[in-house]
């Protein structure tokens, strides 16, 4: 590539001269290519470690004059190929210019600005590319990178940092590249070269550890090996680069989610040195994502900036020192020290930013004033002014509508919803009547509590005392620390839920702590829209939901009668159309139930939404990856806090069972209701931590009993009686049965535990847990749940299969692995269709992974045993077809293993039968026709050819309902008595039996067909070693297919099939003959011409005939079979007896529309010809074609340098 120009004060150091001219010099590294000795290694050596760029570009071009020391550095090269263009240009249109110049000073200001105005002219179209953003170090690496492991150009280099890598015992220093989709390693040390590629999606664990023999290491684990990476300089930084990449890899494989740049991305000042735009992008990603973690927001929310500041706390009179952060629609604080105060600020909320005046005490004020009368003062702010200017800028992009002139104060909780709905309602009732969700629905303003609340003689007794203090309680911290989305968040706040939330108070904090709230003001209307397109739709989660509706809380009154399960149908209805890719999962009613017990229908929905989105990712899609990756992590906090039971329980395999139905329901399952819901309000302040404590402290609590356990079932009746009797005796609801409290109640039940100790047990017990390590956790555990999932899937995959083809266990895994490698290298690297169309997560495991044309096409040229040469492609083109039955332009493992199968495990006929099928419609596509003529007379054949499947079904049922009513007609002409319900069964099996497809039911092949079919036998041999017979037996069987085609013909125009075998010579005893034109009678001449110019497209010479046994033998220098080219021989060159259509003279300008064979006619041809018997009975290994296939990236890597080295060749 052309660089700008750089000075270069010593030519001729660790750089070998090849070319030179008066003006420029073509020089090669030394290192680079053969030879070179033992300096050449060590330059090589070199150049790897220090990161030399001439590794990058071992080719240069210097710009020289006569009286002048300095040179100038002007184009490099990764190849003989690139630089000698770069050359040759220069030559041709620069080296004739350059020579009139006097001045020499002159001549390098012409070139140097010549070569700068090339640059920028090649780079102009490009501005708009994120690449450009690269410095050109980073470019150089990327290339470098692109040229070492053979990657396309859509693979991108995100960073590359210098590192060891343990091969064995020995180190070996070189350069670690992390793309979007690979971990790469390469080494050059004194000649010996370590190359390494791991697809991320092989990644099963990665860890960061220091031991003795590693020390500060990267060990990076795939299902067979394991890789160590040491001497970094920044571990850390890298480490959690390659976290981010495989988790995005696991995304890849759970569900099809590829990685997209980032182009809203603000671009840096300036470029940055040995820094990507992926980098910055990565960086930037995990930064929102803990920032929208930490603050329950949004996924659309990113962070535009953060800065070091302190915020004045009117509740404690001090400045608290924290972190600011800004980002697109919120203003958030959170103190350095925990739990002190947190604080979120929406920019719909505020409406006055302003510069307070400085002092020594109050250094570079910022006064933040809110709608609801609340001021906020952030101090020691290093850069107040862009600050606040930023502030501004997102505060003009805020709609004002949001909120119009309502009160903010209440704007939370029922008040608010009552407001919203009676305005809405007073303005389109007309419009929304007749709606599934409208604002007239009871469920729309009230929650079902308050439709089903029971009256009790506690509403005035000692539990209604001590709810009335809890809700006093609250009024005071609302007083003091507001209320609504500003209000700070302290530790006084953490008190407060851990005590318990009122029940008139539980829906608007649950919508506070979770976020929900900021999206119902977010999406005004959106829930009503979502119902009234979601209901009256079937699929497979309306049904599902349809059967779990009454199984959710039917204990309790408000899910007895349809108000309450109309609602909850709409909720779960409304969520399942809204995220297709979970639909519904079971679990998700029981929590749904509870949601809408204390907020109303909108609320519940959005705090679903929070739920499964945010706060429980992944755990209602339809693996429950979620939730077994926290039943892994618990795990392994049992292992760290509870060692002794944690050995114990792993022999009876106890926390597997029942940690997943504890996290999926979040207890609701497990404990009584009133008790459960008290875990429920902590789950929304504090996250999945509280689950986690709360699990550990009922281990504990257990411990004892546990360790006494023999088996599985004795150890879940202790832990389930156990939390059968967690009670919450502050409860002023009606106490609610627990049907499994109701079922496991013995006459000696276990005493009662109350939550509140439960809970604060669990906080001074295992208080240590942190959300981030929690984070951490869940990072390494779901590598294993998914790639384990993974293994299982291959694992059925394969079992299915093993009845349907002969392929081995080893070689079915092997195939399935390199089939979804394939579909994973195209959702990267780009495919014609998109990667949600090719796999699809709710299909069977046979048929989640499709791949297209272009993969299938690839997958059949290296493993198919069919090797046609430049003919490949088309045959594989119309074995794909063949296997589309669908038609939907792909098709999944089962497809593709059916049609391998067939070629190398058939007999000789089914693999004759396949042959056959691949030169039939549908594989033979319309556009291979090969004239307009010939395409008429494709689409006006009879309707036989629309698909040999179809058809051959169509005649087998066909043969089966004649059957069918010659036994009824027996049956009534016995007068037999009425069948019995076992007769329609048999019936029904033999319906449900696969049809069996027999030769008779192959339509018949015509004209145009059957020299397609040649073309293929003629391209399929070139590779054999008896080609020369195989060629002869084709061009005999072709001779003989032509004249039975043509008795056929005369005999009755084809219609009368049967006569066909009685005039023409029996196959077997047919003497050998040759294409002559002479020996066909009829219009036979078309026939033979439109078969040699099928010969002739194919390059291939027809077999003259033999005329004796001696020939053949004496003939051993130049075969008459000779494989030549059409177009280089002249007709005197070919034997007397061909007659030969092709090159300068014209094909038969009409097809023979009436000549036609049928395939046991083909294969009775075939069969007489020893040669290609043996050749379609070989066995085929399959084997050594997996392993090429594997290599293959490895021999293009070879192949490129072996292209370079013979361009050296030549060149010099």
């Amino acid at each position: 590539m052309w660089i700008p120009p750089e000075e270069v004060l010593m030519a001729g150091a660790l750089w070998v001269s090849e070319r030179a001219n008066p003006f420029f010099v073509l020089q090669r590294r030394r290192g680079h290519g053969r030879g070179g000795g033992l300096s050449g290694l060590l330059v090589g050596t070199l150049d790897v470690v220090l990161d030399s760029s001439a590794r990058v570009a071992p080719y240069r071009i210097l710009l020289q004059t006569a009286d002048s020391q300095i040179y100038w550095n002007i184009a490099c090269g990764s190849s003989r190929k690139e630089i000698t263009e770069h050359w040759d240009w220069l030559e041709s249109n620069l080296l004739q210019t350059i020579s009139i110049f006097d001045n020499e000073e002159d001549i390098t200001t012409f070139v140097k600005g010549k070569i700068l105005g090339i640059i920028a002219e090649e780079n102009r179209p490009k501005q708009g590319e994120e690449q450009e953003e690269d410095s050109g170090k980073f470019r150089e690496a990327e290339v470098k990178m692109r040229r070492l492991f053979g990657m396309p150009d859509e693979e991108k280099l995100v960073n590359y940092y210098s590192c060891s890598y343990w091969k064995g015992r020995v180190p070996r220093q070189g350069w670690l590249y992390l793309s979007v989709n690979h971990l790469c390693f390469y080494s050059f040390l004194l000649g010996k070269e370590v190359t390494l590629v791991v697809p991320w999606t092989e990644v099963t664990q990665l860890e960061k550890n220091a031991t003795l023999v590693f020390p500060e290491s990267v060990r990076v684990s795939t299902r067979h090996t394991e890789h160590f990476f040491s001497m970094f300089l920044n571990i850390t930084d890298t480490f959690k680069l390659m976290e981010q990449l495989a988790n995005l890899a696991m995304r890849q494989l759970l569900d099809n989610e590829a990685f997209e740049f980032d182009r809203s991305l603000p671009k840096p000042c300036k470029t940055l040195k040995n820094v990507s735009a992926l980098k910055r992008d990565f960086d930037a990603r995990a930064k929102n994502e803990w920032y929208r973690a930490m603050f329950r927001l949004t996924h659309e929310e990113r962070l535009d900036g953060h800065t070091d500041c302190t915020l004045w706390a009117p509740f404690a009179k001090m400045h608290v020192v924290g972190q600011l952060f800004i980002s697109n629609n919120y203003i958030c604080f959170n103190s350095k020290e925990e739990d002190l105060c947190q604080l979120i600020i929406p920019l719909r909320e505020v409406s006055v930013v302003e510069k307070a005046d400085s002092s020594s005490v109050l250094p570079c004020p910022v006064s933040i004033s809110t709608k609801n009368k609340m001021n906020f003062l952030f101090a020691n702010l290093k850069d107040r002014d862009f600050l606040v200017q930023r502030i501004s800028d997102f505060l003009q992009r805020t709609p004002d509508s949001l909120w119009g002139d309502t009160n903010p104060l209440s704007l939370i909780g029922p008040a608010a919803t009552s407001t919203v709905s009676s305005s809405s309602l007073a303005k389109s009732d007309s419009v929304l009547k007749g709606r599934h969700y409208h604002p007239g629905l009871p469920t729309a303003t009230q929650t079902l509590l308050q439709l089903y609340h029971r009256d009790s003689p506690e509403d005035l007794g000692p539990k209604a005392m001590k709810e009335k203090m809890k809700e006093e309680a609250w009024n005071i911290h609302f007083s003091e620390f507001g209320r609504g989305v500003c209000m700070y968040r302290t530790s006084r706040t953490r008190e407060l839920v851990l005590n318990g939330i009122p029940e008139r108070l539980r829906g608007e904090l649950w919508l506070l702590f979770s976020g929900a709230q900021n999206e119902i003001v977010s999406h005004p209307g959106y829930y009503g829209d979502l119902v009234e397109a979601a209901m009256g739709q079937c699929s497979l989660a309306t049904e599902e939901i349809e059967r779990d509706l009454h199984r959710s809380m039917p204990e309790h009154r408000a899910f007895q009668n349809e108000t309450g399960i109309a609602a909850l149908r709409r909720v779960l209805t409304a969520y399942a159309h809204r995220n297709p890719g979970i639909g519904y999962c079971q679990a998700m009613n029981i929590v749904t139930s509870v949601l809408l017990l204390y907020c109303t229908e909108e609320e519940a929905f959005w705090l679903l939404v929070a739920l499964c989105e945010r706060m429980l990712p992944d755990y209602y899609n339809t693996r429950v990856v979620g939730a077994l990756v926290d039943q892994g992590v618990f795990e392994e906090l049992t292992r760290d806090f509870l060692p002794q039971l944690y050995e114990h329980m792993q022999e009876l395999g106890v926390i597997s069972t029942i940690s997943l139905s504890w996290f999926l329901t979040l207890f609701l399952s497990a404990m009584p209701f009133d008790s459960a819901v008290l875990l429920i309000d902590n789950f929304f302040y504090e996250g999945i931590k509280v689950i986690f404590q709360v699990a550990l402290a009922v281990l504990q609590d257990n411990m004892n009993a546990l360790l006494c356990c023999s088996d599985e079932g004795e150890a879940m009746t202790i832990l389930g009686r156990y939390l059968d009797n967690v009670v919450n005796r502050q409860t002023v609801s009606a106490p609610i049965p627990h049907l499994h409290t109701l079922l496991t109640s013995g006459d000696d039940p276990p005493p009662e535990i109350d939550v509140f100790d439960l809970l604060k047990s669990s906080y001074e017990k295992f208080a240590s847990l942190r959300s981030d390590v929690i984070e951490q956790m869940r990072f390494k555990q779901r590598l294993k749940v998914i790639q384990s999932l993974e293994d299982t899937a291959k694992r059925s995959v394969v079992r299915a299969m093993m009845t349907e083809s002969a392929f081995t266990i080893e070689e079915l895994e092997e195939l399935y692995c390199l089939f979804k490698s394939k579909h994973m290298t195209s959702c990267y690297w780009g495919s014609s269709s998109s990667a949600a169309e090719r796999h699809d997560p709710s299909l069977p495991y046979l048929e989640q992974y499709r791949i297209d044309l272009v993969q299938f096409t690839q997958l059949f040229t290296v493993l198919a045993p069919w090797t046609c040469g430049g003919h490949t492609p088309i045959l594989s083109a119309r074995l794909f077809r063949l296997l589309d039955q669908n038609q939907d332009s792909l098709i999944n493992f089962k497809e593709f293993i059916t049609g391998l199968s067939g070629m190398y495990h058939g007999d000789m006929t089914e693999k004759m039968k396949l042959l056959y099928k691949l030169h039939l419609p549908p594989a033979l596509c319309p556009e291979e026709a090969e004239s307009a003529l010939e395409a008429t007379y494709f689409f006006t054949d009879d309707k036989r050819h629309e698909s040999s499947f179809m058809s051959d079904l169509d005649s087998v049922q066909q043969h089966k309902m004649a059957a069918g009513e010659e036994a009824n007609d027996e049956d009534d002409e016995e007068k037999k008595e009425v069948k019995d319900y076992r007769y329609y069964l048999r019936m029904w099996a033999k319906e449900k039996e696969p049809k069996r497809e027999t030769i008779k039911d192959l339509p018949r092949m015509n004209q145009e067909q059957f020299i397609e079919l040649c073309k293929t036998l003629y391209n399929m041999f070139s590779e054999e070693p008896l080609e020369q017979e195989l060629y002869h037996s084709i061009a005999t069987v072709a001779s003989l297919l032509l004249r039975i085609g043509e008795v056929g013909k005369k005999f009755g125009n084809g219609a009368k099939k049967h006569d066909v075998p009685d005039q023409a010579p029996p196959p077997a005893q047919a003497p050998p003959v040759t294409l002559q034109t002479e020996n066909v009678p009829g219009g036979g001449a078309a026939g033979v011409s439109q078969v040699c110019s099928a010969l002739a497209e194919a390059q291939l010479e027809l077999p003259a005939q033999q005329t004796s046994e001696e020939e053949n033998k004496d003939d051993t220098s130049v075969s008459s079979y000779s494989v030549v080219s059409l177009g280089s021989l002249h007709s005197e060159d070919l034997a007397d007896d061909l007659v030969l259509v092709g090159g300068e003279q014209k094909k038969a300008s009409k097809m023979d529309v009436d000549w036609s064979i049928t395939f046991e006619q083909v294969l009775a041809s075939l069969l007489t010809e020893p040669p290609l018997v043996d050749y379609f009975e070989r066995k085929r290994n399959i084997q050594t074609k997996m392993a090429a296939c594997k290599d293959q990236r490895v021999l293009e890597r070879q192949t490129s340098s072996a292209s370079d080295l013979e361009l050296t060749h030549h060149s010099t």
